[in-house]
């Protein structure tokens, strides 16, 4: 591989809690060298993708564990033939997508043993990521032993916040000494699509609500291009119906499940981030196999979807209060790039707000920006391919370069 002058290669591992989406990027010109991704993380079926100028490959196999996952992709990398570099050492740094950074992270931060130990102790905040964010950045350590690794928190974007809504109702004590407050997950999508958005719509002043949608799932107000409330909260497990996390339960559920019905709380733990939202609602852990056992008539899955759908539009319209109005509502990440069907539930029966959904355009896809609202609709309906790869790139680009 041939560089220009000043140019890098940047490598981008973004570990989901299942899922892997990888990119090799030339920056600062931001040229995609290959991408792809490993889907269904701990399934027989597990998919792995992959794509160059020159190669694509899609193939099911079983990938059972993060690590598998990441070694599969490196042996892509470096393949003789598949491949897109001869010698690890071509790597200049590599992006790591962490999630939680809590108080400790608030920008984009290279890797040290302190940082590793900083990130690990986080990882009882977000249990279904840190610890495969942690074990990538491990092997990638052992991979690429020359290349600077960075992390890049999905908590930053967030940090501002305001107190009054990043502060829970209880004893004060608990947000000043023990840190225990709304920190918000996804912000590097988020900010992706929301600066998207305001550079598409050319505002100046802006109101737009981002709705990430895949295993995982969040919503954001960003005001004037800044976070000021988001559904996910201290971990990411509040908020909206997801893959296998319950998103809002009422607490006492919590106390009913441990002193009435002879739970554990560990049990607790591993019954709402692993085993609830619509795995435990539909058996189904994958919107694609939900939606295919709706339209076959599985009452579970229909209400499962209608449930979805109902708690997203909940969040759309507190959103719309806090912020006294909305330009924009950006649908984006695997779901909500790809579901037709989802989007017009959540966009039907708004027109109190003005927001009126295009159908036809609704079904049609994109790789790119696109307006899905009629011409009549007082609030823009976009579908944004979310970047986080290129947004991670960036960052580690101007750390590189600082360093250097």
């Amino acid at each position: 591989m041939t560089l220009s002058k000043n140019s890098k290669n940047i490598l981008v591992i973004n570990a989901g809690s299942s899922s892997i989406k990888f990119q090799l990027l030339q920056m600062p010109a931001a040229t995609v060298t290959c991408n792809g991704i490993v889907e269904r993380i701990g399934q027989e079926d597990a998919i792995l993708g992959y794509e160059t100028d020159a190669v694509k490959l899609k193939e099911v196999e079983p990938i059972l564990t993060h690590k598998i996952g990441l070694e599969r992709i490196v042996g892509l990398l470096l393949d003789p033939e598949k491949g897109v570099i001869k010698n690890v050492d071509e790597i200049a740094a590599i992006g790591h997508r962490v999630v939680h950074g809590g108080k400790l992270f608030s920008d984009t931060t290279q890797i040290t043993e302190a940082v590793k130990s900083k990130i690990a102790e986080l990882c009882s905040l977000a249990p279904l990521h840190n610890p495969h964010n942690l074990e990538g950045i491990i092997l990638a350590e052992e991979l690429f032993p020359r290349a600077q690794q960075i992390a890049v928190f999905d908590t930053a974007f967030h940090q501002t916040i305001p107190v009054m809504a990043k502060k829970y109702a209880i004893t004060n004590k608990f947000y000043t000494d023990d840190n225990i407050q709304v920190y918000g997950f996804h912000g590097t999508s988020h900010k992706y699509v929301s600066e998207r958005a305001i550079e598409y719509l050319e505002l100046k002043q802006s109101k737009i609500i981002t709705i990430h949608l895949g295993n995982g799932c969040s919503m954001t107000a960003v005001l004037n291009g800044k976070s000021v409330d988001t559904s996910l909260g201290f971990a990411p497990l509040n908020g909206l119906i997801m893959g296998t996390r319950s998103g809002d339960i009422d607490p006492s559920i919590i106390f009913h499940l441990v002193n009435k019905l002879g739970y554990q709380l560990e049990e607790v733990e591993h019954l709402l981030t692993k085993k609830s939202g619509m795995l435990g609602l539909t058996g189904h852990a994958d919107l694609r196999d939900i939606q295919r056992e709706a339209e076959a008539g599985n009452q579970d899955c229909i209400l499962a979807l209608e449930m979805n759908a109902y708690r997203i539009k909940k969040y759309i319209g507190s959103y719309v209060a806090a912020m006294n109005g909305v330009d924009a509502i950006v649908f984006t990440a695997g779901i909500g790039e790809n579901s037709a069907v989802l989007r017009k539930m959540v966009c039907t029966d708004m027109d109190y707000l003005g927001m009126i959904l295009d159908d036809l355009k609704n079904e049609e896809r994109s790789a790119v920006l696109q307006e899905i609202n009629t011409a009549n609709s007082k609030v823009k309906i976009l579908v944004i391919p979310t970047n986080e790869e290129l947004e991670i790139a960036r960052q580690v680009f101007q750390i590189v370069n600082e360093v250097v």
